[in-house]
C-alpha cells in the first residue's frame, strides 16, 4: 500500500521494509539523481493543514528533521493526491517517517525558511510510498491509513471552523484586549487568534471571574482554548465562551520554558502539546509582526501611544470618571510632566516613598471603564498599562510646556490594564533594576549650590569627552560574530559581501538634513522627492471646483455631514464619518472622509480624528485625489502611494474594514484595501568613513532604526529634526580634527551596481543603530 503504519517489534519494523529500498541521508541528496529505488528517513517536526491544488488535487505537506546533517537538519516533503489525503490522516508531529520513491526538485522557499536546498515530491501516481512509525500515543497496531487516529484532544485548525460548533483549538494572539468590566456584571476580554493555516478568528470572551479569563500579557502569547463556541457573524467566524470553557496560556517566546498560564488547578497538558506550543513559536517568529523592546519612560515622547511596564506606588480618585495612577519604572521622562493636584489624604501609597520618587514617577490618568479596575489595583503591584497617550499641553499659567500622560476610555487599539504576577520574567527584571536604582541621585540635583553643579557638569563633560573617543557612540545589533575589517581590506575585496568595521565620520551629505526624507516604493524599488505643501493645496483646490454629489451622503456604512463656509467665498465642505455596527465611533478612533476642504482645514480634523481621508464626488461614488496628493492623513504624517504599482480600487472597499470587529484603521490596511501601493518615508544619506587605513562612501537606507526617529515623522516635528541634528553633531562634531572624532561601530555590506557596461561597487549601512545615550 502506498501509505502504512509500521510498528517496532524487538527493534525491527513489523512488517519490514521492502528489500530493494536503501537509506540516503540529507545530507547526500542532490537534485539530478535517481531516488526511484531510495528512501528517506526523518522524524516529522511540522505538518501543514491539508488544502487542495488549483486544478482540484488534494495537497499535503510536512516537514522531516533528520539530526545527521550537522548545518541543515530539515527538509519540505510535498504529498499530492490521494496519499496526501490518507498521509493528512495520520501524521502527526514527532512521528517517524519513511519517504520511498520520490522525485528531489529545488525548494523555491529555502531561503525564507532556512531548510534544505531540495524537496521531496510524492504521488501514489508516480510510485511512491510513506511509512509511518507512529507514536505509541496515536496507534495501536499496524493499521493502513483508513484508520483515523485520534489523541485524547482533538484541536481543529483555524481555517476548518464552522458555524454552531464547539471546538479545541490552540493560536497564536495577534491582537487583544485586557479585560474590563463589560455592561452586565461580567469582566469581557477581546482575543484575534492566527496559526500556520494563516486564518484568523476573533474570540469574545466572558467570566464574571476575572482570574478564569486567559492570562495574555502581550501580542505573540499562545492560547489553548477549549471547549469554545464557534458562531459565523457578517461572514467571519467568531469565537464566544461556551460551558466549560477553559484556556490556558504560553509565552510565545521561542526557547523560553513551556510552562501554562492558568488559574485553574486541573488541567491536561500532554507532551505533544509541548511540540505544538513550539511549532507556533517557530512560526510567529518568522511569520508575525515582531514587536520593538517595550517602552520606557526615559523614551517617551509627545503624540505616542505605547504599552508601559511599571510599578504602582500611589493612586487616588480625582472624579467620577477617571482616576490617577502614580507609576515609576526607573528611568526619567525626558519632558516635565503633569501633576495632577488630589488632596494628600485621598492619596494613597506610601508617602516617604512618593516623596523620593518624585522625580521618576508619572501620573498617568486612567478614564471611564478602567476606573473600577484602577480602583482595585495593590500599591506595590506591577501593571503593564496598553495604549498611554502622551499629550504636549501647557498650563494658561505656565510658559513652559508639560506631557500628559492619558489612559482613554474604552477599548479600542487594546487599551486597558494588566497585572503581571512576580513570576513573569518582565517583573523580575523590572525588580532588578529598580533595585539597581539609586533614589539619592536622582534627587541630589535639588539641592546642591549652582557653583557645585557647574563643577559637577564641566567634569562630566570632560569625562564624556575621553569616554567619546574610545567607545563607539553607535550599537550593532545583529551579527555579533563578525570581526572587524580594515576599510582598506574592504576597498579591495570583491562584492557582494559583509563587514563589521570601526571607522570614523569624516563627513556626510546632505547637511541640510530634512533633505535627506525620500519616499521609496519597496515593490517598483523607486525613490522620489516628499511633494511640498504647495501640490496638496493646488490639487485640493482644482477638487473643490466638483460640488460633492448628495445622492452618495449618509450610506450603509458612512454618515455625512455638509455645510458652508462663513467666508466670501461660500464653499461647501461635506465629511463622511465611517461607522461601525451602524455607529459612529470616538473621534480618537474614527475614519473620515472630506471634500471642499483647504489643507488647513483638514489639519485641524486630524488634530482631533484618527485618520482622514481626502475624496472627491464622481457620478456614481466617492473616489481617492490624484495620487500627488497623500491618499491618508494621520497626526501629522501624510501617506502617499506609488503611482506606477498602485491599481485603485473602489472607495467603498473600506466598509469591510469597518465591519471588522475592531477596525485599526492602519495606514497600511488601508492602502490595501484601496489597491495602493504605499510608499515608506526613507532616510537617504551618503556618510565618507576612515579609520586610518582608508576611506571609502557607505550609504544609508534607513526608516527609523539608524536614528531610532521615525523618518516619517521628521518633516513635520520640530523636536525630531533637532534630536536628529544633536545626533550628526555628535556623530560627527562640527569643526573637530579627525583624531577627536567619536568611533562608529557599524555593519556594511557590498553590493554591485551596472551602469551601461561598467559596474560599481556600492556600500550600504545595515543593522546598526545610534547609542541611546546619543539620541
Amino acid at each position: 500500500m502506498p501509505v502504512q503504519l509500521l510498528k517496532i517489534i524487538k527493534g525491527k519494523s513489523e512488517p519490514p521494509l521492502p528489500s530493494h529500498l536503501q537509506r540516503e541521508d540529507l545530507k547526500h541528496l542532490h537534485a539530478g539523481l535517481d531516488y526511484t529505488n531510495k528512501y528517506f528517513q526523518g522524524v516529522v517536526i511540522l505538518s501543514y493543514p491539508q488544502t487542495k491544488l488549483g486544478d482540484g488535487t488534494d495537497f499535503f505537506k510536512i516537514v522531516l528533521q533528520d539530526n545527521s546533517c550537522a548545518r541543515i537538519d530539515s527538509i519540505n516533503i510535498l504529498i499530492y493526491g490521494k496519499m496526501a489525503d490518507d498521509c493528512a490522516k495520520v501524521i502527526r508531529n514527532g512521528d517517524t517517517c519513511i519517504v520511498a520513491g520520490f522525485k528531489l526538485a529545488k525548494s523555491p522557499t529555502a531561503r525564507e525558511d532556512g531548510r534544505h536546498g531540495c524537496h521531496l515530491e510524492v504521488s501514489e501516481e508516480a510510485g511512491s510510498a510513506i511509512y509511518i512509525y507512529a507514536q505509541p500515543s496515536t496507534t495501536t497496531a499496524s493499521e493502513t491509513a483508513s484508520v483515523s487516529v485520534a489523541p485524547k484532544y482533538a484541536y481543529t485548525p483555524l481555517n476548518h471552523l464552522k458555524d454552531g460548533t464547539i471546538v479545541n483549538l490552540y493560536g497564536i494572539v495577534k491582537f487583544f484586549k485586557p479585560p474590563y468590566v463589560s455592561k452586565g456584571t461580567d469582566y469581557c476580554s477581546v482575543v484575534t487568534l492566527v496559526d500556520q493555516s494563516n486564518a484568523k478568528l476573533t474570540c469574545t470572551l466572558f467570566n464574571g471571574n476575572l482570574d478564569s479569563l486567559p492570562k495574555i500579557y502581550k501580542i505573540g502569547d499562545i492560547v489553548r482554548f477549549h471547549r469554545i463556541k464557534i458562531r459565523e457573524y457578517n461572514g467571519q467566524m467568531q469565537g464566544i465562551t461556551s460551558s466549560g470553557f477553559a484556556s490556558l496560556t504560553f509565552d510565545g517566546t521561542v526557547g523560553t520554558p513551556v510552562v501554562p498560564r492558568t488559574s485553574s488547578k486541573a488541567y491536561t497538558f500532554m507532551d505533544e502539546e509541548e511540540k505544538t506550543v513550539e511549532e507556533l513559536r517557530i512560526w510567529a517568529a518568522s511569520n508575525l509582526p515582531i514587536s520593538g523592546p517595550a517602552a520606557k519612560l526615559s523614551g517617551v515622547r509627545p503624540m505616542l501611544f505605547f504599552d508601559l511596564t511599571c510599578q504602582l506606588v500611589g493612586k487616588a480618585k480625582v472624579d467620577g470618571s477617571s482616576f490617577l495612577l502614580k507609576v515609576w519604572d526607573g528611568t526619567k521622562c525626558p519632558y516635565p510632566t503633569w501633576r495632577i493636584p488630589v488632596e494628600a489624604r485621598d492619596l494613597e501609597g506610601e508617602k516617604s516613598l512618593l516623596h523620593r520618587l518624585r522625580n521618576l514617577t508619572v501620573d498617568i490618568l486612567a478614564y471611564d471603564n478602567h476606573v473600577q479596575l484602577a480602583k482595585s489595583l495593590k500599591i506595590g503591584s506591577f501593571l503593564r498599562i496598553y495604549s498611554i497617550h502622551t499629550k504636549q499641553a501647557s498650563a494658561e499659567n505656565e510658559d513652559v510646556s508639560h506631557v500628559e500622560f492619558h489612559l482613554h476610555g474604552g477599548t479600542c487599539y487594546g487599551r486597558g490594564i494588566g497585572v503581571l504576577p512576580e513570576s513573569h520574567p518582565d517583573v523580575k527584571e523590572l525588580k532588578t533594576f529598580l533595585e539597581s536604582v539609586e533614589l539619592a541621585d536622582s534627587q541630589s540635583v535639588d539641592s546642591m549650590s549652582s557653583l557645585e553643579l557647574d563643577s559637577t557638569c564641566n567634569s562630566i563633560a570632560d569625562i564624556e569627552s575621553q569616554r567619546c573617543q574610545q567607545l563607539s557612540v553607535t550599537v550593532l545589533t545583529d551579527h555579533q560574530d563578525l570581526s572587524n575589517t580594515e576599510l582598506k581590506t574592504i576597498r579591495n575585496s570583491r562584492a557582494p559581501q559583509q563587514y563589521r568595521i570601526r571607522a570614523k565620520l569624516k563627513t556626510f551629505k546632505p547637511q541640510k538634513l530634512y533633505q535627506s526624507v525620500k519616499l521609496h516604493c519597496s515593490k517598483c524599488n523607486s525613490l522620489q522627492e516628499v511633494p511640498n505643501g504647495d501640490t496638496f493645496d493646488l490639487i485640493l483646490q482644482e477638487c473643490a471646483v466638483t460640488p460633492s454629489n448628495p445622492e452618495l451622503h449618509s450610506t450603509s456604512w458612512y454618515e455625512s455631514v455638509m455645510w458652508t463656509t462663513q467666508d466670501q467665498k461660500q464653499r461647501k465642505i461635506t465629511i463622511h464619518f465611517v461607522k461601525h455596527d451602524e455607529m459612529l465611533l470616538y473621534p480618537e478612533d474614527t475614519l473620515l472622509m472630506i471634500e471642499g476642504g483647504t489643507s488647513k482645514e483638514i489639519w485641524k480634523l486630524t488634530r482631533r480624528f484618527k485618520c482622514v481621508i481626502p475624496v472627491r464626488s464622481t457620478k456614481n461614488d466617492l473616489e481617492l485625489l490624484d495620487l500627488s496628493a497623500p491618499f491618508l492623513l494621520q497626526g501629522k504624517v501624510k501617506y502617499y502611494g506609488c503611482k506606477q504599482c498602485s491599481t485603485l480600487k473602489p472607495i467603498k472597499n473600506l466598509s469591510s474594514l469597518a465591519a471588522e470587529p475592531r477596525p485599526s484603521w492602519e495606514p497600511t490596511e488601508i492602502a490595501q484595501a484601496l489597491g495602493i501601493e504605499p510608499l515608506q518615508y526613507v532616510f537617504i544619506m551618503k556618510f565618507t568613513l576612515v579609520d586610518g587605513t582608508g576611506a571609502l562612501n557607505a550609504y544609508l537606507f534607513d526608516y527609523e532604526k539608524f536614528f531610532q526617529i521615525p523618518a516619517s515623522e521628521i518633516l513635520s516635528n520640530n523636536f525630531l529634526q533637532q534630536k536628529m541634528q544633536m545626533t550628526m553633531n555628535t556623530l560627527s562634531p562640527p569643526g573637530r580634527k579627525l583624531d577627536d572624532l567619536p568611533w562608529l561601530e557599524c555593519f556594511i555590506k557590498s553590493y554591485n551596481i551596472t551602469d551601461g557596461n561598467k559596474q560599481q561597487v556600492y556600500y550600504q549601512i545595515f543593522d546598526t543603530t545610534v547609542a541611546e545615550d546619543v539620541v
